[in-house]
């Protein structure tokens, strides 16, 4: 070893000795980093090792406001974040209406440009394109808290190989809303054997009545009968995209059956929106509706005996899986005050600002404790929610999900309304994903 070696490691001796000797003080110095350390109130004493040093995120010296995206129709959750953040920081935040479902897209160009926000709602799916423009920051600093304190699914939904990016908020997914007045003995039907016969006594076109109602020329709406059947979109739990099982025998099992409920629905693709959906419920012409929990309280107001199941078992005996989403805040890779953007994603998406989120809106906790409480588990439309999500399919995260969310609809009206060889249509689908997904990562 030369001396200049041997130097170095006298020095990094010292300084480790000195930092044990100072562990019982103030801490008030810190670093320059995003984590600074502090005092630790009651750290454990192990007999071998001294006090463990607890470790705080400051925010930056010069931050005065933090602008934050979300929907408009849920600004009051983050104005009251942001007293509270006020309260503890000092720091103003600054509310614009960006639904979740348009940030990512907006944060490609505006992050750059610097009129982006500094911490914006947006749905996992999303994290792939995020990632892949450089526009997101990982969850570091409360990684851990985060991932102890949240559901497992939403956790995995929104980490991206191996580092985790969102702070959950929220998670959402569909069921079968069903009028009691309407239903056999006002219990909806379990079996598609069952509704299928309850359909062909109660349908009647001319009077614009059916008995079961989705968007069947749309991949999200419709994607429940192919994960029922054990189709998946990209290998490895839609990680791997050179993996695509869309053409499988499992996936032409399920678009036979699929095709086959044309004979209780026999609209075209295109004559099903979700305001006819909604319209034909609430007068009494629909008796079973999918949708999602932010129609709930809709319902419950204008549909008298209106009730939620999960979905019903497909002909081979399992249950239709569908997609689910998880909302959660992100921070910015281009904001300025990383620091502060980061605990401002924290404290919105605490348990508190979680309970907050469903009692504000009745957007469903990610939160274990907050989805385990009793205000949510007394709802029955809730606690049924959470266990469709429970059984549910987080949609596919990669980028590469634009090539189908570009060809989907094409591809089920194909199905649908032409009634179209499953199997030629299936195989013609994945060429044209195969095709795009090479033109895309050239």
């Amino acid at each position: 070893m030369n001396k200049k070696n041997v130097l170095v490691v006298l020095v990094a001796l010292i300084m480790v000795f000195s930092l044990a000797a100072c562990s019982g003080n103030n801490g008030g110095n810190k670093s320059e980093g995003e984590k600074a350390t502090g005092n630790a109130p009651e750290a454990p004493n192990n007999s071998n090792t001294t006090p463990e040093v607890e470790e705080q995120l400051n925010p930056e010296p010069d931050v005065k406001e933090l602008t934050v995206w979300s929907a408009g129709t849920e600004q009051a959750l983050v104005l009251e974040a942001g007293k509270v953040f006020k309260e503890k920081y000092g720091i103003d935040v600054k509310f614009e209406d960006v639904g979740a479902d348009k940030s990512f897209e907006r944060m490609i160009t505006d992050g750059p440009a610097g009129v982006g926000a500094d911490v914006f709602l947006g749905v996992h799916n999303q994290i792939g394109v995020g990632t892949n423009a450089g526009i997101v920051l990982p969850n570091d600093f409360h990684e851990e808290e985060t991932k102890a304190n949240n559901n497992p699914m939403a956790i995995d939904a929104m980490t991206m190989d191996g580092l985790l990016y969102g702070y959950p908020l929220s998670v959402e997914t569909i069921g079968v809303y069903y009028n009691k007045d309407l239903v056999p003995n006002g219990t909806a039907p379990t079996k598609w054997e069952d509704i299928i016969s309850f359909a062909k006594e109660f349908n009647d076109v001319k009077a614009q009545k059916y008995a079961y109602m989705w968007q069947m020329g749309d991949l999200y709406w419709t994607w429940s009968f192919f994960s029922g059947y054990d189709a998946y979109i990209f290998g490895d739990n839609g990680n791997n995209v050179a993996d695509i099982g869309l053409n499988s025998d499992a996936a032409v099992e399920a678009a036979k059956f699929y095709q086959s409920l044309k004979e209780i629905l026999p609209l075209a693709t295109a004559d099903v929106t979700p305001d006819i959906r909604t319209s034909l419920f609430t007068s009494g012409k629909l008796a079973m509706n999918v949708s999602g929990p932010w129609q709930a309280n809709e319902f419950k107001k204008d549909v008298k005996n209106v009730g939620l199941m999960e979905f019903p078992a497909l002909p081979n005996g399992k249950v239709m899986k569908p997609f689910s989403g998880i909302k959660g805040f992100y921070v910015s890779a281009n904001s300025k005050f990383p620091n502060a953007s980061k605990l401002f994603a924290h404290l919105i998406t605490s348990e508190e600002f979680q309970m907050k989120n469903f009692e504000l809106f009745g957007n469903l906790p990610a939160n274990n404790v907050a989805a385990s409480s009793e205000k949510v588990t007394s709802d029955e439309f809730s606690a049924t929610f959470l266990k469709i999500f429970a059984n549910s399919v987080p949609m596919p995260k990669a980028s590469e999900m634009t090539t189908l969310w570009n060809t989907h609809e094409a591809t089920f009206a194909t199905l649908w309304n032409d009634q179209a060889d499953a199997k030629t249509v299936l195989d013609d689908w994945t060429v044209k994903i195969k095709d795009a997904i090479a033109v895309m990562n050239k």
